[in-house]
């Protein structure tokens, strides 16, 4: 994937005295007091509009914030406190502008928070006239909102056809970066790691990476329904048995290949869905029928890891297990250090997907990974071999 580049224009010169308008990704968490509980997606955000500000130009940033009604926007909409701490993030006054379409006002050196841009009507829909209205406003457009990227609006698609220069910022250009290296360019062997509780809402992603990868890990309640399809006992385990023959359809394309979807030798069982069940290692084939699967056993986990030990490249969606009890935490983990242990010896990797991210940080390997997405659905499109229409647009118009 090939993007022209915020980067680029600020070493090139091109950037001082221009007008820039940066679509960011500033959804913030809130409390029920309006305190924002969870800043990654801000302090993400700071490198492409410190860029913009270091370059001489007058920049205006814009994002939406939760799922506003267009037309109006309440106190709750409202990107007031993310303007202050943003601010405070630059080091620097960042006005909000409500009201800006038709205009803003805004010197070089200087930057403006746009107000919640999904609040305009016809935003979602990308309404023409309001994408001309966005590119009118400036002559260089960044987008830095990968989390937004699979999202055809006016703010991500529709003011990029029009405006004079559309290129990515800093964060957007890292996620195609890793994006592209995950799988278009991956090197091989190539294993994902794909977890979650349903396989409805992964089929399409385990189907797209059947066709691409070495090694495909399954785990959680798509595990059991894998389980299932091999003619293996779950007990009560959570699974669809409805999708069994999909199942099987997935494997026979990985068998075709020469590729393989490693089943668990052995796994943690137990009777209730809590911390404090009693549970036990049970082989495969000895799930009682009062049990649930929650997690791979330790010589699973063994296996498993020494796939990941020996991969070139690593794309992780889910844990294998109930991480968040700690009785059903192990296999994520042994799986957690094998991928750090991979990376550390050259092996791309990459993670995304909220409980994937929350995985990384309890078990210590942030910096263990060679890249961990800040977008959900985006990377899960991307995954599922969608084309993001936010990432094609650019990709067209640096082709022009």
């Amino acid at each position: 994937m090939h993007v022209l580049t915020l980067e680029k224009l600020a070493k090139d010169g091109l950037l001082a005295g221009k007008r820039v308008l940066i679509r960011s990704d500033l959804n913030a968490p809130h409390d029920e007091n309006g305190r924002i509980t969870n800043e990654t997606r801000l302090v993400a955000s700071v490198p492409a509009i410190r860029t913009a500000l270091d370059a001489g130009a007058a920049v205006m940033v814009m994002s939406h914030l939760g799922r506003p009604t267009e037309g109006t926007v309440t106190p709750a909409d409202s990107l007031a406190g993310v303007a202050r701490r943003m601010g405070e993030l630059l080091g620097c006054d960042m006005p909000l502008v409500a009201d800006w379409v038709d205009g803003v006002k805004v010197g070089p050196g200087h930057v403006v928070m746009l107000e919640n841009c999904r609040c305009n009507v016809g935003e979602k829909k990308c309404n023409d006239e309001l994408s001309k209205k966005y590119a009118a406003l400036c002559d260089v457009y960044v987008n830095d909102a990968f989390g937004t990227a699979h999202r055809a609006q006016a703010s991500t698609v529709g003011v990029a056809r029009y405006a004079d220069v559309a290129c990515a910022g800093p964060l957007m250009a890292a996620e195609i970066d890793a994006l592209t290296k995950s799988v278009e360019e991956a090197r091989h062997p190539l294993a994902a790691i794909v977890g979650g509780s349903k396989v409805s809402t992964k089929l399409t992603i385990l189907s797209n990476l059947a066709e691409k990868v070495d090694r495909l890990i399954v785990g959680g309640g798509i595990l059991n329904t894998f389980l299932l399809a091999a003619g293996k006992p779950i007990g009560k385990s959570l699974a669809e048995p409805e999708l069994v023959d999909e199942c099987r359809k997935v494997l026979a394309v990985l068998a075709a290949k020469g590729a393989s979807l490693p089943m668990p030798v052995d796994v943690v069982v137990a009777k209730a869905f809590s911390a404090d069940a009693e549970h036990r290692v049970a082989d495969v084939d000895d799930v009682a029928e009062d049990e649930m699967i929650l997690d791979v056993g330790p010589k699973t986990a063994a296996i498993l890891a020494n796939i990941l030990k020996s991969a070139g490249t690593i794309v992780w969606n889910g844990p294998v297990g109930v991480f968040e009890m700690a009785p059903y935490a192990e296999g994520t983990r042994v799986m957690a250090d094998a991928i750090a242990e991979a990376t550390d010896k050259g092996a791309f990797s990459i993670a995304g997907g909220g409980d994937t991210v929350s995985a990384v940080h309890q078990f210590g390997i942030a910096d263990r990974v060679s890249y961990i997405s800040t977008g959900g659905g985006a990377f899960l499109e991307f995954l599922e071999g969608k084309k993001l229409p936010a990432v094609a647009v650019l990709e067209e118009r640096a082709a022009q």
